[in-house]
Parts: C-alpha cells; sequence; structure tokens
C-alpha cells in the first residue's frame, strides 16, 4: 500500500488507529484513490494536521502492517522533511549525533548544540546504543579533546547521573565546577543565575564568556547562555532555518508546535521578513508546501 493511501485512513478514523473498521463514506474514498504513485498532498495534509504523538502512531502502525519504513515511497528534501515529522526528539538528536561524529571528521558545532541544549541527554543516549549499538559518552571522548571534551563529558555525566567529584586530581577545579553548574542546573535556574551576575558584574553572560574563553570551549558556553537567555529564539539565532539544504530546517521540523509563535516573531525580528516569506522564497515544490501547512 502506498504511504499516501495508508495516511488517507489515518486521517479518516475517528480517533488514530483506535478503530480499523471504514464506513461506506471511507470505502467509497478508498476506492478512488489511485494505486500508482504518492500522493503528496495527502500526506501534506494529514501530517501538517497532527500532533507529534499522533504523528508517531502513524510510523509505527504503518510500519507494523506494511513492514517497511515511510522511506521507501518518498525521496529529496520532501523526504527528509516528513522523516524529521516522524522522528522522535531522541531517535532525531541520535542521528545528528551519530552524523557529528561519524567518519574522519566530527562536526563540533552540532555536538555543542545538541549535548549543550538538551536537558536529558539519556533519552538519546538509550537511542546511540540500542539503535546504533553506540556508547555516546565512549564516542564523544574519543572525537573530541581538550576543553571541550571536558565540557561536553561532564554535560553528559551529570545528567547522565556519572558525575564524581575529584578535585584537583581530575581537571582544574573551577573549570570543573562551572561545568558542572551548567550542566546540572535547570534553563530557569540558569537563567536566573545568568541575570543575577549581569546585575552584580555590570556585564552580562555572555560577554564574560567572550572575554574569558576561546575557540570551542567558548562556543560550548555561548551556545548554551543562549539558549538559556533565548529559547526558543535561539533557534533562529543559530542558522537561517527557511535554508532547505540547513540542518536547522529540520530543528525547526521537530520543535514543539508550542514554540512556533516565538520562532516566527523572532525571525521577523532579526531578518525583518516572516517566516512565511522565507520558505516561499528559500524552498520549492511539496517540500515548500508541507512547510507552509505547518506554519499555517
Amino acid at each position: 500500500m502506498h504511504i499516501d493511501l495508508f495516511l488517507f485512513r489515518a486521517k479518516s478514523t475517528q480517533s488514530c488507529f483506535l478503530s480499523s473498521a471504514l464506513d461506506s463514506r471511507l470505502n467509497a474514498a478508498y476506492a478512488q484513490l489511485s494505486f500508482s504513485g504518492t500522493d503528496e498532498k495527502k500526506i501534506i495534509e494529514v501530517l501538517s494536521s497532527r500532533t507529534a504523538e499522533q504523528r508517531q502512531q502513524i510510523k509505527q502502525k504503518y510500519n507494523a502492517l506494511y513492514g517497511k519504513v515511510l522511506k521507501g515511497d518518498l525521496s529529496g528534501n520532501f523526504e527528509k522533511a516528513v522523516l524529521a515529522l516522524l522522528d522522535l526528539p531522541c531517535e532525531y538528536e541520535a542521528r545528528e549525533l551519530r552524523k557529528a561524529m561519524k567518519g574522519a571528521g566530527t562536526d563540533e558545532s552540532l555536538l555543542i548544540e545538541i549535548l549543550c541544549t538538551r536537558m536529558n541527554p539519556l533519552r538519546f543516549d538509550f537511542f546511540s546504543s540500542t539503535v546504533f549499538d553506540q556508547d555516546l559518552e565512549s564516542d564523544v571522548k574519543s572525537d573530541t579533546s581538550g576543553s571541550l571534551r571536558k565540557v561536553l563529558v561532564t554535560v553528559l555525566e551529570v545528567r547522565l547521573g556519572t558525575c564524581y567529584y575529584a578535585g584537583e586530581g581530575r581537571w582544574g577545579t573551577e573549570e570543573l565546577a562551572f561545568n558542572v553548574v551548567l550542566a546540572k542546573r535547570s534553563y530557569s535556574q540558569l537563567r536566573a543565575t545568568f541575570q543575577a551576575y549581569e546585575k552584580v558584574c555590570g556585564k552580562d553572560i555572555e560577554e564574560s564568556i567572550k572575554s574569558e574563553t576561546s575557540g570551542d570551549l567558548e562556543k560550548a558556553y555561548l551556545t548554551l547562555g543562549k539558549k538559556v537567555l533565548r529559547t526558543p529564539g535561539f533557534l533562529v539565532e543559530t542558522g537561517h532555518i527557511a535554508q532547505s539544504t540547513s540542518t536547522h530546517l529540520k530543528k525547526f521540523l521537530v520543535s514543539p508546535q508550542t514554540d512556533l509563535p516565538e520562532i516566527k516573531g523572532k525571525f521577523q525580528q532579526m531578518y525583518k521578513k516572516s517566516l512565511t516569506e522565507a520558505v516561499r522564497s528559500d524552498t520549492s515544490g511539496d517540500f515548500r508546501k508541507l512547510l507552509l501547512a505547518i506554519l499555517h
């Protein structure tokens, strides 16, 4: 069965997959669908109007009934967008982490962004070890070095509950303490801390990070600071999310629907045009239609 037929049936049931029986009207509509080719219009209609939980039900049921993943019926940017919508956040993050450390080089920027801005690495550590047969902490240790390795490993250890304190026998005590604070506090706690810091010191935390650190360590601290202070506007600041070839596009797709108004507002403020306008000008075809349907 083609994906559009399956999604049409999912959309037509009263509650997603709670009933397998189709009434006479559904049967009539079902008979009118073409069995050759994929109807992207129906895919867009269904996925853009479903919650993340309902999209998971669609994905699981499709895989269970037809013994294959949806990927085989799609292609190009449209395929990437559909698969991003059908991924759990932890699946998406695990895939991105795997991509960042795959092959000869390491994408430090992607590692920093995911590990320093997610409050529960346990969820993508689980997928890294079960789906991809990899240990996330071991991979981070082997693919990074220096101060960047220290902050990333500390973030992982604190949030996975494996962090220990060894004073001067481990890393620089002050550096370790700062890393632990950044890793252990919630965003609301860190936001309050950063705001209090600015009042006491007369400059914001980002200015201090820039003056006291450099390189990948500076990038890691700034990424976390921006995420804490400007969530979810942070997504817009890290790249032009309307670019069809950008990783940022998938981040936008998997962002909570409740974040969309602030993302749109931040985008308008930064680029002096609406996110809808950017999508229209920077993308095309069914890919564009899907993005516009989500933004609607």
